[in-house]
């Protein structure tokens, strides 16, 4: 009889109970069969929804404006901002599979979120008061380098933010797969709502994300960044009580037979490494034994495999994120040279352009989910319509159109600057429209409609059952690996380009800065990961999914 491990920790036996209006693989809060018709679907699923929109509210909130307060406040240089951001948003992105780890493990999804989520809550709120307590020494040179902060001070800042890293590590991967688990595949209505899932979750997000940018950004630069910080707080906060409000309606995920996912597949390498040393020398007895073994652990093994075969998707879509890390910096500091007037007297902020990427996806997801699919249905009669992989490829496609079409504006941006004689004066205005960026951001809103939501159902379908948060933890570390390669290539080039007289690709001064080569390295990249992700997705047989 399985053991059913419930949100508080409990361990109950199965109930022997009928399966009608039952959701198979799931209990209630107090370790009993799930009733179909009581919990989970989106009733439960909105209560999730909650937590995960508060948590991508504070943290683009923080990250897309972060290379502003690092150049403003802080006072760092352009490359080294940049490097701080993306070394910051790998390790935020990276995280995940900690966390998912310890969900799968230890906590249970429900409990992980409730725990990143206060650790959430004490990262921004340490993050206010940093910028609270440099604001008080330095009153009158909030965005400027006139006041140095002290080494206390920076060291106190970038504790707060990695925290704030590590509770999006447990909060991220979970948040996903628990809404996910609402629905009961068992069910037909319940697996068509769950198809569309991920479409619209990331709808929501997106008009959250745009809240976050039109309103938070506002506040760093024009009245306050401890504002801007501690708004993130308070908010995470509610959100917690609404998550903690659906604890009742919630389905829980049984797990199987009480040992880790991670833990399984782990023992699955460990002895096959072990049996090739010992096999040559020990002869037929031993292969004897080796057979028993995969057939013991033939669920395993068999899970091990289908999680190696996603590790070539996985390194395609790496220059895919690395475009992506450039909207939050570079794509922030270009933006801040150009003419930003709406009216005489009142001016877009730099970060808040990247709202372009959720108008992309507001407008786009409901066409994808409600045109583009039931047409593809009726043309290859297939039920998915396009398939995840198709899906994937489009979005890698785009993001490299994306990085041509930066490096031709930048290319403008830069004639302009000649033109107008500001070379020399990087503080003065380029007169060239900040919406000359627009159709880069809008491109890589489009790209994220295709492979950012399509990499989220791919790395969740295409794991065994119990691995849910693993693999969504597997498609973030998509995202944390391409910011630490972003980071290494801006290091590398600055100090490849600078020296002897050159100011570099990533000067201070912009105008005489060349991203827009950068822009033409980060094409050229993404066309080779885009032509070796067609080779792999090319010979990828997708699995279903496995129950360990």
């Amino acid at each position: 009889m399985a053991t059913i491990t419930t949100a508080t920790g409990s361990n109950f036996p199965e109930a022997e109970t009928p399966l009608l209006d039952v959701a198979r693989g799931s209990v209630d809060f107090k370790g009993r069969p799930a009733a179909r018709s009581k919990l989970g679907r989106w009733k439960s699923a909105s209560f999730i929804i909650g937590v995960e929109l508060a948590e991508r509210f504070a943290y683009y909130g923080i990250n897309s404006n972060l290379v502003s307060y690092l150049t403003g406040p802080l006072g760092q240089s352009t490359a080294t901002a940049a490097a701080n951001v993306n070394t910051w948003s790998g390790t935020a992105w990276l995280l995940p599979l900690l966390g998912a780890f310890i969900a799968d493990s230890f906590l249970g999804r429900y409990r992980m979120i409730l725990v990143a989520s206060m650790l959430y809550i004490l990262g921004l709120g340490f993050l206010s008061l940093s910028a609270a307590l440099h604001s008080f020494k330095c009153p009158n040179a909030r965005n400027t380098t006139a006041c140095r902060p002290s080494q206390l001070e920076i060291i106190f800042f970038f504790c707060s933010l990695y925290l704030v890293a590590l509770a999006q590590g447990g909060n991220k991967p979970c948040v996903q797969a628990f809404g996910a688990d609402q629905f009961d595949e068992e069910d037909d209505e319940e697996r068509l709502a769950k198809s569309s899932l991920f479409n619209w979750w990331n709808f929501f997000l997106s008009a959250t994300v745009m809240l976050s940018l039109l309103v938070l950004n506002y506040i760093q630069e024009n009245l306050s960044w401890t504002l801007g910080f501690g708004i993130p707080c308070v908010v995470m906060c509610f959100a917690l009580i609404i998550f903690s409000l659906g604890t009742m309606t919630y389905r829980y995920s049984i797990d199987s037979d009480g040992r880790s996912p991670l833990v399984r597949i782990s023992q699955v390498f460990v002895k096959t490494a072990r049996n090739w040393r010992i096999l040559p020398h020990e002869g037929a007895e031993v292969e004897a034994l080796i057979e028993d073994e995969k057939v013991y652990f033939s669920n395993d093994i068999e899970a091990a495999k289908t999680i190696l075969r996603l590790v070539p998707i996985w390194a395609t879509c790496l220059g895919y994120s690395i475009v992506y890390s450039q909207v939050s910096t570079l794509f922030v500091k270009e933006a801040a040279t150009m003419d930003r007037y709406i009216t005489t007297s009142f001016q877009v902020p730099v970060a808040s352009l990247q709202s372009f990427i959720g108008v992309s996806l507001i407008v786009f997801i409901p066409i994808y989910d409600r045109v583009l699919v039931p047409i593809a249905r009726t043309i290859n009669k297939s039920p998915s319509g396009i398939s995840m992989l198709q899906r994937i490829g489009t979005g890698i496609f785009l993001s490299l159109l994306a990085m041509v079409i930066a490096a031709l504006v930048e290319t403008k941006r830069l004639a302009v600057a000649v033109e107008y004689g500001l070379v020399d004066t990087p503080k003065a205005t380029v007169p060239m429209s900040v919406w000359w960026l627009a159709p880069q951001y809008l491109i890589v809103g489009l790209a994220d409609v295709f492979t950012f939501i399509g990499l989220q159902e791919f790395f969740y379908d295409q794991v065994p059952s119990e691995f849910r948060s693993m693999g969504l933890a597997l498609y973030l570390s998509i995202f944390g690996i391409g910011n630490f390669l972003s980071s290494f290539l801006i290091s590398i080039v600055s100090k490849a380009t600078r020296g002897h007289g050159q100011d570099g690709w990533f000067s201070d001064n912009l105008n005489r800065a060349h991203l827009d080569y950068f822009y033409w390295l980060l094409a050229g990249l993404s066309a080779v990961a885009f032509a070796a992700y067609l080779y792999f997705a090319k010979s990828y047989v997708c699995y279903r999914r496995i129950s360990l």
